[in-house]
């Protein structure tokens, strides 16, 4: 009989929720596309009810109340197929456990819920686009705009000095900026950067209010 800490068992059951709200919307819909249950109509149901739509918000008419304010939320929760699913779910794991342990689960989930609400502000105000967006990668970069700050207060705490900050602040930007390129040219322009963009600078921007590492180390 294992046991565990308080904090891990809440870090795990945070991790596991994040998972299963992304992984059972597309594992009905998959089904429902392949024909095994309901009917390949759900996944354009689902879409057109629950995916973001900047049209929404530029006079069309919603399918139901409050559409154009749920939608900030629901489109976090659907994925274009089964590899935008896999990719993304792969960058969770990898990003939430150094995450979690060092800022527990409540923290990690209310940086998660900034970025996911930070990538459709984004996507709102930055994108034309008539197609519907969805996937929870506005998230995952708001989880990755907030280490990059946590790594830029330690390494200034470390090693200060402006060639540092330099440093600290040039190589992650670079990084994220090639890999959108190849992600944009990978997708055949079908990538909603907007949402990238308004997600990490959420995240960036909820980092220092919700890290629990003394200042003063």
């Amino acid at each position: 009989m294992s046991s565990f800490l308080p904090s891990e068992r809440s870090a795990r059951l945070v991790l596991l929720a994040l998972l299963l709200i992304s992984v059972l919307p597309e594992t009905i819909l998959l089904g429902a596309d392949l024909g095994i249950w309901g009917s390949p109509r759900w996944r354009r149901f689902t879409y057109e009810h629950f995916a973001f739509w900047t049209g929404l918000l530029r006079g069309w008419t919603p399918n139901y109340p409050f559409q154009p304010a749920l939608m900030f939320v629901t489109y976090a929760l659907l994925h274009a197929g089964i590899g935008h699913l896999l990719v993304n779910m792969v960058t969770l794991v990898s990003v939430a456990r150094p995450e979690l342990d060092r800022v527990g689960a409540w923290r990690f989930g209310a940086i998660y819920a900034v970025s996911v609400l930070g990538g459709a502000v984004g996507f709102a105000l930055l994108s034309d686009k008539l197609q519907p967006m969805v996937g929870a990668s506005g998230a995952l970069f708001g989880l990755v705009g907030a280490w990059v700050i946590w790594d830029i207060s330690d390494t200034l705490r470390a090693r200060p000095g402006i060639a540092t900050l330099a440093y600290a602040i040039l190589w992650p930007i670079i990084l994220l900026s090639v890999l959108n390129v190849l992600m944009f040219w990978v997708t055949s322009g079908h990538l909603a950067w907007e949402t990238h963009l308004g997600g990490f600078i959420a995240g960036a921007l909820a980092a220092p209010f919700l890290d629990r590492r003394p200042r003063d180390v």
